[in-house]
């Protein structure tokens, strides 16, 4: 399962009949609600994209749970975020 909030996040599964969450490659289980979309399709997301707030702005969404669900006009108003939204 997926504990998806606004400014971390946690990923779980189940194991053995017990939930287990599952930490990043350094360990860490809590992770920031960041995703980074690189320019060859991919992705990063929690600590390594929230790196990139500062140098790729532009393709670096924070708090993606607050865009979730929502059309372009919900969205589009939105002044001082320094990414476009595209439908």
């Amino acid at each position: 399962g997926i504990d998806l909030g606004t400014t971390n996040s946690l990923v779980a599964i189940v194991r053995d009949g017990l939930p287990k969450v599952l930490p990043d490659s350094q360990g860490r289980e809590l992770l920031p609600s960041v995703i980074r979309y690189l320019p060859n399709g991919r992705t990063q997301a929690g600590f390594e994209a929230l790196e990139s707030v500062v140098i790729d702005p532009k393709n670096t969404i924070v708090s993606v749970k607050r865009f979730m669900g929502r059309g372009l006009l919900d969205v589009d108003h939105l002044e001082g975020a320094p990414y476009d939204f595209v439908d």
